[in-house]
């Protein structure tokens, strides 16, 4: 860009003001209207300036004459070249000034690959903390995704519990014991603990997408934990000893188990390895889907019966001779 500086001490000497200089400027490089010509109904402006080559000719635009303010028609000197009051120069400039709010604002763009946009950015944050001083009258704010993220993160943190707890209540109404409830809950330790190696396993960040899969993810284990208890409950509540109970429960809701979890992995299967539009937003989710529901399903159909077996609700049943009732205590 052509940066003209007026020298002050030199137009004070002269009797000249900065705007008759900037004014002389003004005139050859950005033009000064002369008149309007009208056509029909419609008006335009003359505008008078330099043409293009003289304009970028720093000689030429030094030798523009600047009217003195004492000058008569007797004075020898009227004028004198822009030159003896002003220097001229190319200079690298912005090409473009953005303003928000009626402050200037430099845009700073990056985008993150491989990492979790939230450990970057607390990085990049203590970078510039620690090495950035800024002049008085600048500050540094961070948004884009990230604003979206903190949003998503302030949303999670409340619909996340809320969401366990929703779901401990229930299992509770569902199941009439809390113990009971706690056993098919903790189906999802185990269900999480696998969407989170399968995230590690395909090398992705954990993410806001991520985040609802392992909340879906919870319901479908609770839901096939439910499913077998329930089963085992209602087997025992019919006389039948605790150790057979378990083992026709398991072995019976053995198919209906595998087949919930397969129809969820399988639907999210596409979500998996997409690549088009939207893939960095199904990707983690269904990877979390999938990865969970395979150790969910595990402890479904083995642990989950151990734990029954050992910290089961006692059931009492007629004695043989059907005077009262025994408790069936669960072995060790």
């Amino acid at each position: 860009m052509l940066d003209i500086k007026v020298d002050k001490a030199a137009i004070a000497r002269r009797g000249l003001s900065a705007s008759a200089v900037q004014d002389v400027i003004g005139a050859a490089i950005g033009g000064q209207e002369a008149g309007v010509v009208f056509e029909g109904d419609r008006s335009f402006d003359i505008v008078v300036r330099l043409p293009e080559n003289v304009r970028s000719d720093l000689e030429a635009l030094g030798n523009l004459p600047v009217a003195l303010p004492r000058a008569t028609p007797d004075s020898r000197v009227q004028s004198l070249a822009l030159n003896r009051v002003a220097r001229f120069s190319f200079i690298e400039g912005p090409n473009q000034i953005s303003r928000e709010n009626g402050k200037r604002r430099m845009v700073v763009t990056a985008n993150v690959r491989g990492r979790d946009l939230g450990s970057v950015v607390d990085e990049a944050q203590a970078r510039v903390a620690q090495s950035v001083r800024l002049p008085p009258g600048y500050w540094i704010s961070w948004g884009g995704q990230l604003e979206n993220l903190v949003a998503a993160r302030q949303r999670l943190a409340i619909v996340a519990p809320a969401c366990f707890i929703m779901i401990f209540l229930l299992l509770m109404a569902a199941i009439g014991s809390a113990r009971d409830a706690l056993l098919v809950f903790s189906a999802i330790p185990l269900a999480l603990t696998g969407g989170v190696f399968a995230l590690w396993l395909r090398g992705m960040p954990f993410s806001i997408s991520a985040a609802v899969g392992f909340i879906a993810l919870s319901g479908v284990a609770v839901l096939n934990g439910l499913v077998m208890l329930s089963f085992i409950r209602q087997l025992r509540e019919d006389g039948m000893e605790l150790a057979t109970a378990i083992e026709i429960g398991a072995l019976t809701r053995f198919r209906p188990v595998i087949m919930t979890a397969l129809v969820a992995s399988l639907g999210f299967l596409p979500m998996a390895f997409a690549t088009g539009t939207g893939a960095e937003v199904q990707k983690p989710l269904a990877t979390v889907v999938i990865g969970g529901l395979l150790s969910a399903t595990l402890l479904t159909l083995a642990v989950l019966p151990a734990l029954y077996a050992r910290y089961g609700r006692t059931v009492e049943h007629a004695s043989p001779d059907g005077r009262h009732l025994v408790p069936d205590r669960p072995r060790d």
